[in-house]
C-alpha cells in the first residue's frame, strides 16, 4: 500500500551528495577513510559506531562537540581526535542546517533513538526549516524578537528519526507534545476548550487538534479511525501520510490552493467510479463545502493565509461530516488508487512534489519495531 509525502517547496527529493553523513574521502573499515579506521581500531568496539560518527562529522566541519563529549576516551572525542587529524585544514563550511543536523544526530545518540544517517542529512533538515510553527502559527528562528525557537525532531514520539517522520516546530509545541499520541493531543483539545482560559498544558484547543492531526499522519491507523480525523493542519514539508485516505484528504484539499480549483475537482470527479452516484455526490457536498469556509471573506493572497484557511474551514461540523460520510464510502485500497491516479493525472502539481511510498519504504529507518529506539540502546552522556 502506498503513503504519500508532499513537497512544497519544489526542491527536488534526492538528499545532497555532499552533505551526506557517511564519509566520502575513500573506503576504509566501516566504510571510513584509512585514517580513521587506524585511530577506530584502537577505540572500544563495544561503543556504538553513531558516537564516533558525530565526532568525525564535528571535525569536518570545523566544529567542536559540545564539553561534555570531549572527555578522554569519550567515543565522540575519539570521532573528533581522528577527523581532525584527516581534515585539518581542509573542512567544510558549517551553515545552520549542518548545526541543526549534529545537534540532532547527538541528542538521538544521547536518548538511545534510531537515527536513519542515508536520508536525513543537512540538505534534507534544510528543506523542513519553512521559518513558522505548523502547531503554534508563530514564526520560528527569523531574528525577530518575537520569533519562537524552533527545532526539527520526530513527529511520532514512538518511531525514529528517520526520513518522513520530521518536521520543524517551535520548542513550545514540542515540550506540548512530549510522549503523546494522536488521540491524547485531540483529548487535550477538548480539555482546553472547556478550560476557562482556552488552554491546556500551555496551547489553546485550536492548537492541540492541529498538533493531533500532525501526529496521526505519521501513525498508522485503521482506515476507519484516519477517515475520521479532520484535516486541522496541512501535513508540513516532505512529511509522510501513512494513511493513504489522509494523502486523499490533502490531495483534494489542496486542490483550493490553485486558481484552477474548478477544472481540478472535476477531473477529480471524473476518477471516481461512475456506477457509484452517491460517492460522486458526496464528493460535490464535501468539496462545495469545503469551498466557501476557505474563502470567506474572499481568497486570501497569500499563499500563507490560504492554508490556514483551509486548515480552520476544517474545523466546521459540516465540513467534517460531509467529509466522513464520502470516505466512508472508499477502502483503503481505494483512496490509495484515487491518490496515484490523481498524480499521474498531475493535480498534485509537478512530478517532483509528491512521492509515492510503498509500505516498507514508507517507514525505513523509523524503528517502529523498537518503538524508536536503537536495538539494545541505552540512554548516554
Amino acid at each position: 500500500m502506498a503513503q504519500a509525502s508532499f513537497a512544497f517547496d519544489d526542491a527536488g527529493v534526492a538528499a545532497s551528495p555532499v552533505t551526506s553523513s557517511t564519509p566520502q574521502q575513500g573506503p576504509g573499515r566501516h566504510g571510513r577513510h584509512p585514517l580513521a579506521a587506524a585511530a577506530w581500531a584502537s577505540a572500544d568496539d563495544s561503543e556504538p559506531d553513531e558516537a564516533w560518527q558525530i565526532g568525525w562529522e564535528h571535525a569536518r566541519h570545523g566544529l567542536v562537540p559540545p564539553p561534555a563529549h570531549l572527555l578522554p576516551g569519550h567515543p565522540v572525542r575519539q570521532g573528533w581526535d581522528a577527523g581532525r587529524l584527516c581534515f585539518r585544514q581542509r573542512t567544510r563550511t558549517a551553515n545552520h542546517a549542518v548545526h541543526a543536523w549534529l545537534s540532532l544526530r547527538l541528542s538521538t545518540w544521547q536518548q538511545g533513538r534510531a537515527f536513519e544517517p542515508v536520508q536525513v542529512t543537512p540538505h534534507y533538515l534544510s528543506q523542513l526549516m519553512q521559518g513558522r510553527c505548523p502547531v503554534l502559527r508563530q514564526a520560528v528562528n527569523d531574528g525577530t524578537p518575537t520569533a519562537a525557537v524552533g527545532v526539527v525532531d520526530a513527529v511520532n514520539s514512538s518511531a525514529g528519526v528517520a526520513a518522513g517522520n520530521l518536521a520543524m516546530l517551535s520548542t513550545a509545541a514540542w515540550a506540548a507534545r512530549a510522549n503523546r499520541r494522536w488521540d491524547e493531543a485531540r483529548l487535550m483539545a477538548v480539555v482546553a476548550e472547556a478550560h476557562p482560559d482556552g488552554e491546556a498544558e500551555g496551547l489553546t484547543s485550536p492548537q492541540w487538534a492541529r498538533l493531533a492531526a500532525l501526529l496521526s499522519y505519521v501513525t498508522p491507523l485503521p482506515h476507519a479511525v484516519a477517515a475520521g480525523i479532520p484535516m486541522r493542519v496541512l501535513p508540513t514539508n516532505r512529511l509522510r501520510l501513512l494513511n493513504p485516505i489522509q494523502g486523499l484528504q490533502a490531495l483534494i484539499t489542496l486542490q483550493l490552493t490553485h486558481a484552477d480549483w474548478s477544472e481540478r475537482a472535476a477531473q477529480l470527479a471524473t476518477l471516481l467510479p461512475e456506477t457509484q452516484t452517491e460517492l460522486r455526490s458526496d464528493f460535490h457536498l464535501f468539496f462545495h463545502s469545503l469551498l466557501p469556509r476557505a474563502w470567506d471573506g474572499g481568497r486570501p493572497a497569500d499563499a500563507r493565509a490560504l492554508r490556514e484557511r483551509l486548515e480552520d474551514a476544517w474545523a466546521q461540523p459540516q465540513v467534517i461530516r460531509r467529509w466522513q460520510r464520502f470516505a466512508s464510502r472508499l477502502n483503503a485500497e481505494q483512496a490509495e488508487q484515487l491518490v496515484t491516479r490523481a498524480v499521474k493525472l498531475g493535480l498534485a502539481g509537478k512530478e517532483s512534489m509528491v512521492q509515492l511510498h510503498g509500505a516498507a519504504q514508507a517507514t525505513e529507518g523509523w524503528a517502529l519495531e523498537t518503538g524508536g529506539y536503537g536495538r539494545g540502546s541505552v540512554t548516554r552522556t
